[in-house]
């Protein structure tokens, strides 16, 4: 009886093979979860993996660059002495705005006053020996004509007139330089706009062997940002302009622009003067300059700020979101797409600017293709099942 079979003929369960099939069936399960991470050179997966994709659509694009510049003043004037004295008085507010001609500061006039004096008594005794002279050289004349003198006396009397006209224009001349000088001991705004601290104080000595400075005048409505861009990037959108892909607008001469202030959300519009006509060496980069209105005095000289510029229209552009863009394991950029079959497929692509949340692609796909946008576990040669990807504005 010990070898008796049970009814049905078929051998009793031992709890050591249920064991065994818990195990097997354990391993089978921790295999199937890792098959949703596997590394890339796993096998393509034989159930359709669950992607959202969208269908690529070129759209019109105003392309335009950020760059970084800095403020300068339209004109700057550095306000000397022209002349020797003692500042007396200074009639201006440090940090206010100064119109041209405006009276800054007044030097010690007496002196300047005296010259002017000595120059017209000068003058004045040069007129005289002008005036006597010519009525010696008209008598001369005539007794040279019924030959009562001699010719030398004649030509002396004539010498002697010449010399009288260089003195008396010699004087005038010193009366005008003496004049100069008492107009210069009154400073005067040479320019209108924002003046500094003032850079001496009264009963300073100035002037002396030196024009020495006084103050500082700059210009600031309206004001330049200058501000660099890279070659490469100018070259690229040349050459793109040249192969049709990009219209550039008519022209830089007012090329509208504009600029952010650093530390506020403030921007002011402003057009482009110039693009420089060589490269920085060290750098790579040409230079640009835009003037902007200033009404307000915000902008200051060697504040930093970022200038938009527009570079153009690209009519084809075609925007993907940055999430779809992964990185091979050399470090370019790719994507995936639906090809052939319902499969995912791998695509090397060319990156351009960032246009908010997107990249824009210069190269590697084309209309219609369809973009795996949230990929999931999907890997190159999987079955995919599409799903509509989230709107995008």
């Amino acid at each position: 009886m010990k070898n008796a079979k049970p009814a049905g003929g078929r051998a009793p369960v031992r709890p050591a093979t249920l064991a065994a099939v818990a195990a097997v069936a354990a391993v089978a399960a921790l295999a199937a979860l890792a098959g949703c991470g596997r590394p890339p050179d796993a096998p393509a997966a034989t159930v359709p993996v669950p992607v959202q994709t969208e269908r690529v659509q070129p759209r019109a694009l105003e392309m335009s660059a950020e760059l970084p510049g800095r403020i300068e003043a339209v004109r700057v004037a550095e306000v000397r002495a022209r002349v020797a004295g003692i500042v007396l008085q200074r009639h201006f507010q440090e940090g206010s705005d100064v119109r041209a001609g405006q009276l800054l500061f007044t030097i010690d006039p007496a002196p300047f006053q005296v010259a002017l004096a000595r120059a017209q008594a000068a003058a004045a005794s040069a007129e005289a020996a002008r005036v006597e002279t010519a009525a010696v050289l008209q008598r001369y004349r005539a007794l040279a004509t019924a030959d009562a003198i001699s010719r030398q006396d004649a030509d002396a009397a004539h010498a002697a007139h010449q010399r009288a006209l260089a003195a008396s224009a010699t004087a005038r001349a010193d009366i005008q330089t003496a004049r100069l000088n008492l107009q210069h001991a009154s400073v005067k705004a040479p320019i209108a706009g924002r003046i500094g601290r003032a850079l001496v104080t009264e009963g300073a000595l100035v002037g002396q062997n030196e024009a020495t400075a006084l103050a500082s005048i700059q210009q600031i409505d309206p004001v330049y940002a200058d501000f660099t861009q890279p070659v490469a990037d100018a070259v690229r959108l040349r050459e793109a302009a040249q192969a049709g892909v990009v219209s550039l607008d008519a022209g830089s001469v007012a090329l509208p622009i504009s600029l952010a202030v650093e530390g506020s959300r403030q921007r002011r519009a402003g057009r482009l003067l110039f693009s420089g006509s060589a490269v920085d060496r060290s750098s790579g980069q040409v230079s640009l300059r835009g003037e902007f209105p200033n009404h307000d005095g915000l902008l200051l000289p060697g504040m930093y700020v970022r200038v938009r510029i527009r570079q153009g229209t690209d009519p084809q552009a075609i925007l993907v979101p940055q999430r779809a863009v992964g990185r091979s394991t050399d470090g370019r950029p790719q994507v995936l797409v639906v090809g052939e079959g319902g499969r995912a497929e791998e695509r090397l692509v060319e990156t351009g600017a960032m246009v908010g949340t997107d990249w824009q692609l210069r190269a590697g796909l084309q209309a219609g293709d369809r973009l795996i946008v949230g990929r999931g576990s999907a890997r190159p040669g999987d079955r995919v099942v599409e799903t509509a990807a989230t709107a995008r504005p």
